[in-house]
């Protein structure tokens, strides 16, 4: 069994500032300029933040995750973030962190289920949702900004009532508060149903940090500088920023989702972590550029591209395979690393499953991609792609970390066993009890073992569907070969209780939009183009050819494509870019029912 430190997650401040203290531990972007907080800094605005709250009367009271007090956030990335994450947890009181994109009646279902005391908000319109739902919070006795907001109180106040006994009293406070304490409560947003808090300890997570950097391995490497654009509040960004912050890696915030190409280039940083859908927008952009070469170019760009497609990191592709890779990498994915910001020697994707031939393309350029896999309830690692040789398989979510228990049961449900599982759902025993039994998370993901070590996820439990003739298919599988189209954005399939098995489809609006062009084609609008008989027939010529690759009673009969794409302000995707299935089938009942008429 791997080890890990008997830390609390705030513990990393004393830890830096004695290990690598930092001239830029935090950093981000503000009126265009970069400002950096050194690891000092950090650890002094930390102290006096906890000891504002402990004037407020923030309180650990019988230090259980229902006893103690909760403080909510709902912010995007920026250091302020981890100042309230740290300054929260150094009372022993709990982190309730919230996306900025859920809606006020979830909002206002969280603060109340939590019985939230005090909120940090990012912005005024973040201030604005939860002030107009604060009444309805009995609980709730002040919203604080990290920006300066009119009428608002900025949290600089909660610094500003720090005072010598209220330090002295953190002090004190810091050194009683034990590692199986309650760090944070996350709900997560799910795809269905009411969210649910997971309550998550500083053992959780702590031993979760050092169990990947020691599986991975993420060097301490003070040198080092990651951007940070995934949201704070999901456990996977998380945990990768104190992952970070245990190795001495400095962290860069992207000011928002729209500039991470403009700050990737000026941060220059040595990795990211990431989610597929992120990675399929950065290959689409780079494939359009791609198509607007011509002559010798962009032979070369699509011989290149050919090549890396067929990299395979634990088969030789022998010497003139490996000669012709090198020029590649040499002449165009060169260039490919320079969008990137030049020095990434390692992006981490998770929370969903990554396309195989997206894997095999970055790193065959030289970019190295790392799949890893785990939920909330396991905070949240299971399984990593490693760097090590041998480490990694394309098309799995790698070896389970050192330290776990991994099995799968009679159905291939993934269970998991370790100090790295959550101790259960806030106030909910009946929802603990259906997912933990003696000790072992049952996941709810479906998973086959690949030459006895690589774990691949084949599917969710709930979501395999039954046809009316008796058949189980698994969706995910068909979902995911589909969308290695560059004609296909988006897709779902049904067919639960019906007779065969359809997908609904979100074309690449703008690989379409080129394609017309060469057919001769006028686009005007994504619904006129989805009406044109070309189109249809181009669609259907591609979920043809795809239907090859799987067995009758999983092939595609009938296709819908839709002029919209599914967005997380639209309510289809979760904030971590995952559809929402129940959602989508909800609001296209309509759209499906014709399918099957």
């Amino acid at each position: 069994m791997a080890d890990y430190p008997n830390f609390r997650l705030f513990d990393v401040l004393e830890y830096q500032l004695d290990k690598f203290p930092k001239s830029d531990m935090l950093n981000a972007k503000v009126k265009g300029i970069w400002q950096h907080h050194s690891t000092n800094e950090v650890a002094d605005t930390v102290n006096k933040l906890s000891a504002g709250l402990y004037k407020l009367g923030v309180r650990c009271n019988d230090c259980t995750a229902e006893g103690s007090d909760k403080v909510a956030i709902i912010s995007a990335n920026r250091p302020e973030w981890l100042f309230a994450d740290f300054a929260v947890q150094q009372l022993g009181a709990v982190f309730v962190p919230i996306y900025p994109t859920t809606n006020p009646l979830e909002l206002e279902f969280i603060l109340n289920d939590a019985q939230v005391k005090y909120i940090f908000t990012g912005d005024a319109a973040l201030y604005e949702k939860v002030n107009n739902i604060k009444k309805n919070v009995p609980s709730l006795q002040n919203i604080y900004t990290f920006d300066e907001v009119e009428n608002a109180d900025h949290y600089t106040k909660v610094i500003e009532l720090a005072d010598a006994a209220s330090l002295e009293k953190v002090a004190e406070i810091k050194k009683g508060i034990p590692t199986s304490h309650t760090a944070t409560i996350i709900y997560t947003s799910g795809t269905t149903g009411v969210p649910k808090g997971v309550v998550l300890s500083h053992t959780n997570i702590v031993s979760c940090v050092f169990l990947a950097k020691a599986s991975f391995p993420f060097a301490d490497n003070p040198q080092s500088k990651v951007l940070s654009f995934l949201p704070l509040n999901h456990i996977f960004e998380k945990v990768a920023s104190y992952i970070y912050m245990y190795s001495g890696i400095s962290i860069y915030y992207a000011e928002s989702m729209e500039t991470i190409a403009d700050n990737l280039k000026e941060v220059q940083p040595d990795g990211f972590s990431t989610v597929p859908r992120l990675l399929e927008k950065v290959y689409e952009k780079i494939m359009l550029k791609g198509n607007e070469l011509t002559g010798i170019k962009r032979k070369l760009f699509f011989w290149s591209v050919a090549l890396a497609e067929k990299y395979d990191n634990l088969v030789d592709g022998g010497f003139f395979y490996n000669l012709q890779l090198a020029i590649a990498r040499k002449l165009v994915f060169v260039k490919w690393k320079e969008g990137l910001g030049g020095h990434i020697n390692f992006i981490i994707t998770g929370g969903a499953a990554c396309q195989e031939k997206l894997l095999r393309i970055f790193n065959g350029a030289g970019i190295p991609v790392y799949e890893g896999y785990g939920p909330t309830e396991n905070s949240p690692v299971i399984s990593v792609n490693r760097r090590e040789k041998g480490g990694s398989k394309y098309g799995t979510v790698g070896p389970p970390m050192n330290g776990l228990e991994v099995k799968l049961a009679e159905d291939g449900e993934i269970l998991v066993k370790g100090p790295t599982v959550m101790d259960g759902y806030y106030k909910r025993p009946d929802l603990t009890a259906e997912v933990l039994k003696d000790g072992w998370l049952h996941t709810g993901d479906i998973g086959i073992w690949v030459d006895n070590k690589y774990l691949k996820i084949t599917d969710r439990k709930k979501e395999l569907f039954k046809t009316s003739g008796g058949k189980y298919v698994a969706p995910q599988p068909i979902e995911n070969k589909l969308k290695e189209s560059a004609f296909i954005e988006q897709v779902i399939v049904v067919g639960a209780d019906k007779k065969f098995v359809a997908a609904l489809i979100v074309p690449s609006f703008a690989t379409l939009k080129d394609w017309m062009k060469t057919q001769g084609i006028p686009f005007t609008t994504n619904t006129a183009a989805i009406q044109e008989p070309k189109v249809l027939e181009l669609f259907n010529t591609i979920v043809t050819e795809f239907n090859q690759l799987f067995n009758h009673v999983e092939q595609v009969k009938k296709i819908e494509l839709l002029p919209d794409e599914w967005t997380v302000e639209t309510g289809e995707m979760t904030p971590k870019l995952s559809v929402k299935r129940k959602v989508v089938m909800d609001k296209l009942k309509d759209v499906i029912e014709k399918m099957y008429s």
